[in-house]
């Protein structure tokens, strides 16, 4: 029997199979549950977002040629993957696609961390880490030994999905891939920072005292993470006894019954070609309220939203900033 969360899973997923991830984000986006960034988005006017997308594309060009100029004397970092875009001193800034430094304060970090111990689990090009440690804390930065760790389905739909990347970053073996995709830039970002941030290759269902060489966080930070694993509760299973303070997850959240725990499905029937094919499930508010109480973490908050300009896409995203405590 047809039901609305049936007919609405169905629509989601047509929405994938004819317009991409990027494409099902954008109509979520629309919908948008949670405030709204102050911007000229907010008129809904398509002529004010089209501004808002020119100017960035040019910022970004500038910011590009800008790091090619000044990294130069580095090496050949052209096949670098920058997720984030992170501020190196003396005007060399990573070209990332994620800018998170203006919506920095949306997070609520704590200003000063000094003595705390924090995890940043899918760390990537290492943004939040360093701002971590920018502020006093002492900090692991979690990443997957190999690309190959990565949440995809078995044989030929893995086999693809490897391939396609390896010739986008023109390699040729999984080392080279994991080098130009995230340690190299993480471990570029470092060397020029002199950071003391450690490195710890795992994959986040792995995550334990012994892997981390610490038995307890005062704040453990998962961003836009959850979405790519195929069990974001166990996950969160992993991650739960870790924290002894507050858990962070960014998250974007659908906009189904909010006020049952629904977890959607958006990783297709097929693999899609031209798209990363690493998306499997959007829980919403109320799912991820039920796993993190069952998970004894008593008081579960949406902060506010990230919200930005997902460069290259050049799509709008937005996404829930949630807090977990312990106590």
């Amino acid at each position: 029997m047809s039901t609305p969360e049936m007919r609405l899973y169905q629509r989601a997923c047509l929405v994938v199979a004819t317009e991409g991830l990027s494409g099902l984000y954008r109509r979520i986006i629309r919908k948008w549950p949670f405030n709204k960034p102050a911007t000229a988005r907010d008129s809904n006017n398509a002529n004010a977002d089209a501004v808002l997308l020119d100017n960035a594309k040019k910022d970004y060009q500038q910011l590009v040629d800008s790091f090619a100029k000044r990294s130069a004397k580095y090496g050949d970092l052209s096949r670098y993957y920058w997720y984030h875009t992170i501020d190196l001193g003396d005007g060399l800034v990573t070209p990332g696609d994620y800018d998170y430094r203006q919506s920095l304060p949306h997070f609520q970090f704590p200003e000063d961390m000094r003595g705390m111990n924090v995890l940043d689990v899918g760390s990537a090009t290492g943004f939040f880490a360093f701002e971590f440690e920018k502020r006093g804390a002492n900090v692991i930065s979690v990443e997957l030994p190999s690309i190959a760790e990565w949440d995809m389905p078995f044989g030929d739909d893995k086999e693809q999905t490897l391939r396609a990347l390896m010739a986008y970053h023109q390699v040729h073996t999984l080392q080279e891939l994991h080098h130009v995709h995230l340690d190299g830039p993480f471990q570029f970002c470092r060397k020029i920072l002199q950071s003391k941030v450690q490195r710890c290759y795992s994959t986040i269902y792995d995550l334990s005292p012994e892997t981390l060489g610490t038995d307890s966080f005062d704040l453990i930070f998962v961003g836009d993470l959850l979405l790519h694993t195929f069990s974001p509760f166990k996950a969160l299973c992993t991650l739960a006894p870790l924290c002894r303070g507050t858990l962070v997850i960014t998250h974007p959240l659908p906009l189904v019954e909010q006020h049952l725990p629904v977890m959607l499905y958006v990783g297709g029937e097929e693999r899609y070609p031209g798209l990363d094919n690493r998306t499997w499930f959007l829980p919403n508010k109320s799912c991820f309220e039920a796993m993190l109480k069952r998970l004894g973490f008593k008081s579960i908050t949406v902060k506010g939203n990230n919200a930005g300009i997902l460069r290259r896409e050049w799509i709008f995203y937005n996404g829930a900033i949630i807090h977990a405590v312990k106590q």
